[in-house]
């Protein structure tokens, strides 16, 4: 963000349309970082695994999609969070395809 005292929006300057999921870092500082992600059918390439150094907590606020572990995929729909550890593989199974996804995304530690 380019002025840090102005008043921002999730909701603003979403493209119409996303050939990639839109990635924006909202606040860094040496121990974290809050991303604001955007998806519209996104998912992560076959076989292709999260594995972190950081922690992630991530909370959905529109649209709908699923995150894959390694031993279970979780639902996530607006409200739901989710908190990762690090070094926890992950990938994104699918997020909604004829809508806007927008997830927070605060990685630490």
């Amino acid at each position: 963000m380019n002025n840090p005292s102005a008043e921002h929006n999730l909701f603003d300057c979403i493209p119409d349309k996303l050939p990639q999921e839109l990635v924006e870092r909202l606040l860094e500082t040496g121990s974290f970082r809050i991303e604001r992600i955007v998806s519209k059918g996104h998912a992560s390439a076959d076989g292709f695994w999260f594995d972190q150094d950081q922690s992630e907590w991530v909370l959905l606020i529109q649209g709908a999609a699923r995150i894959g572990f390694e031993d279970r995929t979780v639902e996530l729909r607006p409200g739901v969070y989710l908190n990762i550890p690090a070094h926890c593989r992950h990938r994104v199974e699918w997020t909604t395809p004829n809508a806007t996804t927008i997830w927070l995304a605060i990685f630490y530690g």
